[in-house]
């Protein structure tokens, strides 16, 4: 069994190292998301990290909650907090982190027993989840940041763990990914068949996310499926 919690810590760790050693200008700098600064991808981490904290404290205490309130309030705060001097949101993103970590270890093994929304009357997720969705999040938008860290840094355990999640998602036609460098195949859609998408597991998994413009991917029929920014 993939441990989530051994990968999310090192995960952390790196991306506490980055954060720290961006100066006041590289915040302001564009990331590799449309419209978004270095400031906004740490204002999302931030943000991410305390709405799924909460969403653990709610499941440990018996008090479900969503993680944001609303989708409109989730994408205010982000841009709200993008303004914020670099060292206030620095010390903003440390403290999430430190309180998801906190939520995650209070966990006891029927706190996992539910589910929750992200926003209040949105579609619901099971608690494990919660996990794997946090190491999404830290793994790829620590290289989102383009600040020294990119999708060829992720270790072999977030690679597999990304590209079996990704299974999971709808997709318009069947295909199957075949990495370079693990020894298995991955099938994407509903059915068999449909081309053979080959590449790095690092090149296939940020393909997966919408990212890129699908370099260092290719397919046995010259043609790459369609796939949903993540």
């Amino acid at each position: 069994m993939t441990d989530l919690a051994g990968l999310l810590a090192d995960a952390d760790q790196a991306l506490v190292r980055t954060v720290d050693r961006l100066d006041d200008a590289a915040y302001a700098q564009p990331s590799l998301l449309p419209g978004w600064s270095r400031s906004h991808v740490v204002a999302h981490l931030a943000l991410n990290a305390e709405g799924l904290a909460g969403v653990l404290h709610g499941a440990h205490v018996r008090q479900p909650q969503p993680m944001y309130a609303s989708p409109e309030g989730r994408d205010t705060d982000i841009a709200d907090l993008a303004t914020a001097a670099p060292a206030d949101l620095r010390e903003r993103f440390l403290a999430g982190t430190a309180l998801f970590s906190e939520a995650l270890a209070a966990m006891h093994d029927a706190d996992w027993d539910g589910r929750f929304e992200r926003t209040p009357g949105s579609p619901d997720f099971a608690l494990p989840n919660v996990p794997l969705m946090r190491l999404r999040e830290v793994e790829i938008h620590h290289a989102d940041l383009d600040a020294g860290y990119a999708a060829a840094d992720w270790p072999e355990g977030f690679r597999e763990v990304l590209l079996e999640s990704m299974t999971k998602r709808p997709y318009a036609v069947p295909f199957a990914a075949r990495p370079s460098d693990l020894d298995r195949t991955w099938r994407y859609g509903d059915g068999d068949g449909g081309p053979v998408v080959t590449g790095t597991s690092a090149a296939i998994g940020w393909w997966l996310t919408g990212r890129g413009t699908s370099e260092g991917v290719t397919t046995d029929n010259g043609t790459l499926p369609e796939v949903e920014s993540w």
